[in-house]
């Protein structure tokens, strides 16, 4: 365990992250993704492989971005999914969690130094056989902004409609619907209704150091990629029970997954992640490793 970071090298690293992005450069690079979104996929692989290898960007998850964990009841279908280095392993969201071979379904409000916008996206939770990383693997996703998978190129905005927010009654609303597919997430939470309380660490912490991709966005050869933050955002979030989610549908990973979750999760607060343009390995492997990486990104 590292020995836990200062309220200023925490606010400074935070000034960092959020220092990062830029309104005027994001609206130019939305033009250049869509530009090479046209192009063909070898030109855009030569174009991720020639940048900078040190290009960091700030990454920030505003508040109430909102997660549901699934049991996966075919587990063969969701194996194929997965690039073959992986294998599925038992998880849960909460410390007192049963663990079991679980998909989450995460909708987010984002703003970056290369897009900013709203989505949703489906990981299959699987452990890399090389590294032992438990590892969060994106295998599906819905944005209303430009976007980047090793196996799909760079992509405009898939949504029709892309709502997450809040109401001065305490809930959080969803509505996010694909424009190209049949993805489609719709909820209202009670926000009252939940309670604070302990995350599993190494699905937040561990995981969160090895994302990686599969399904239409993954090939065989990618390579997992990595966050800088404060592990202490992934210590505690809201858990409602499951009579204070109001879910109309959900379709993200239904063939192989139960109907219905067995977790809810809600951060009614801001998380700030430092990560690279494009998914390149991180040497960074646990808390100690990130406390320190955190302090030498806080000015």
């Amino acid at each position: 365990m590292g020995t836990g970071l200062e309220p200023p090298e925490l606010r400074r690293f935070i000034a960092h992250s959020e220092t990062m992005v830029s309104p005027k450069s994001i609206a130019a690079l939305y033009g250049r993704a869509e530009m090479l979104a046209r192009m063909p996929r070898r030109v855009q692989q030569w174009v991720v492989s020639h940048a900078p290898g040190d290009d960091d960007i700030g990454f920030v998850v505003e508040p109430y971005c909102f997660f549901l964990s699934y049991e996966i009841t075919d587990p063969e279908g969701a194996a194929k999914l997965l690039p073959s280095r992986y294998r599925l392993i038992p998880t849960a969201m909460f410390a007192d969690q049963s663990p079991r071979l679980c998909a989450i379904v995460g909708a987010f409000n984002i703003h970056t130094s290369v897009f900013w916008g709203s989505r949703v996206e489906l990981y299959v939770i699987a452990e890399d056989t090389r590294t032992g990383m438990l590892t969060w693997v994106i295998c599906d996703y819905e944005s209303n902004t430009i976007n980047y998978g090793p196996g799909e190129g760079f992509a405009g905005a898939t949504t029709e409609r892309a709502v997450l927010t809040t109401t001065h009654r305490g809930e959080v609303v969803i509505d996010m619907r694909s424009a190209e597919r049949p993805n489609r997430l719709q909820l209202s939470a009670s926000l009252p209704s939940g309670s604070l309380e302990p995350l599993e660490q190494r699905l937040w912490i561990e995981g969160n150091l090895s994302v990686d991709y599969g399904g239409r966005l993954g090939y065989e050869g990618s390579e997992p990629f990595g966050l800088v933050f404060d592990p202490d955002e992934m210590r505690q979030a809201l858990r409602l029970p499951r009579e204070a989610v109001a879910l109309t549908v959900d379709t993200f990973g239904a063939s192989f997954r139960s109907a219905d979750p067995f977790e809810a999760a809600c951060f009614p607060y801001a998380q700030h992640f430092l990560t690279s343009s494009f998914s390149r390995p991180s040497d960074i492997r646990d808390r100690r490793d990130l406390e320190t990486a955190v302090r030498e990104n806080s000015g």
